[in-house]
């Protein structure tokens, strides 16, 4: 079973690591959905989270199959797709408590909620790739360059944005972060930046002048900043005091596994605020334990993305890794309350589906790439074997 994971095999033990270690906390804080839900069972969620991983596992084995050159071409079809049904997510109009809520659809015939954002950033980042990776053998041309990439760029993170400012803004950065790696004129790459920031002062001026049209966050958004800068809310700060008693509640070895108190009282402990739990059962150590497997995660991430010959695979690696291990710690710092709140998940980690078959999406496209390494490395070492020169001389 183990040969037929084709692929980096350490990148596969990281991804296993995290997958095993979530049915802890997920089992721990199962408790705080079934007293808020009303319904349902621990051992439900556990089996849940169970099926769920094994669908992402799946996507990932089928995935890391596909030769990755094959994903140029299919980020080229799914690019108007998940324009499509972003423009069918932000139409629905869901609010809560005012503002603009449009993340979800519902899959009518399995009724699974799918959040539209995620598999438009996975879309986007291989798109990105495919462009950047011309750029070395093609005279830079920028009306080509604004039509064919920037243009699909900001109206994804466009439409995005009205439901999601993190992950919009998360989007943005890691496409211009791309952007840089692949040498794109800098000049211009600032440009593009002050152009990001007009857009967003131009939706934030429409969204004001006009709420019965763009229902918005923008308020949620200065709450959140003006409570991260200040300490202080309407609320008291309600989840980030829990997650904070949380985390000293810890200590060094933490309270053990299904021991944490605060699970009960955080309202999203299985999923934005999963990592208070974690240090809470787990103390410090295991804290600092999964931060340093996400470091390691991000160097396998480099590592491969170094060996692989293709310009392309460069890129893919590098835009779809990246930003993987950055929400990883953009939720830990949300936990931590060195930034301000956001509604990112801990990949591979919290609860809900999107994000984690998402994940093993990304997992696999890079595993795919890693894969070509090892038939090249094993091309080379064949063709420099002295029995097959000796064959091909006689």
């Amino acid at each position: 079973m183990l040969d037929s994971l084709k692929g980096d095999k350490v990148l596969w033990g990281i991804i296993a690591l995290l997958a095993i270690f979530s049915f802890l906390p997920i089992f721990s804080s199962s408790t705080n959905l079934v007293y808020v839900v009303g319904k349902g069972t621990p051992w439900g969620y556990f089996f849940k989270h169970f099926i769920i991983l094994s669908i992402g596992f799946l996507l990932m084995f089928s995935i890391h199959k596909i030769p990755f050159k094959y994903f140029k071409g299919i980020s080229i079809l799914m690019l108007p797709i998940v324009i499509l049904l972003l423009i069918h997510t932000l139409s629905q109009g869901t609010i809560i408590s005012g503002a603009n809520a449009s993340r979800w659809i519902k899959i009518p015939i399995v009724g699974i909620s799918f959040q539209t954002s995620t598999l438009a950033s996975i879309v986007l980042m291989v798109y990105s790739a495919k462009y950047l990776s011309k750029l070395q053998t093609l005279n830079f041309d920028l009306k080509n360059s604004l039509l064919h990439f920037w243009l699909p760029v900001f109206v994804i993170v466009l439409l995005i944005l009205p439901s999601n400012l993190s992950t919009a803004f998360l989007l943005f950065g890691n496409v211009l972060m791309l952007a840089f790696i692949a040498s794109y004129p800098l000049k211009y790459l600032i440009s593009i930046i002050i152009l990001g920031f007009i857009s967003l002062l131009i939706f934030i001026s429409l969204a004001r002048t006009y709420p019965e049209i763009f229902p918005n966050r923008i308020d949620t958004w200065i709450n959140r900043i003006e409570n991260f800068k200040t300490g202080k809310s309407s609320d008291g700060n309600y989840q980030l005091s829990r997650a904070k008693t949380a985390i000293v509640s810890g200590k060094l070895l933490g309270l053990g596994a299904g021991k944490s108190r605060m699970k009960n009282f955080l309202p999203q402990s299985s999923s934005d605020f999963i990592y208070a739990i974690i240090v809470e059962e787990f103390g410090l150590i295991g804290g600092v334990a999964l931060i340093l497997l996400y470091i390691l995660l991000l160097y396998r991430i480099v590592v491969i993305s170094y060996r692989t010959k293709s310009s392309f695979g460069k890129l893919t690696v590098i835009g779809l890794g990246i930003p993987v291990v950055t929400q990883a710690f953009v939720n830990i710092g949300v936990a931590l309350e060195v930034i301000p709140v956001t509604g990112q998940n801990l990949p591979m980690i919290s609860s809900g589906g999107t994000s984690a078959w998402v994940t093993c999406i990304a997992m696999g496209i890079i595993l795919s790439v890693s894969s070509k390494i090892e038939s090249d490395n094993d091309l080379s070492t064949e063709n420099n074997n002295p029995l097959n020169v000796l064959s091909e001389i006689y």
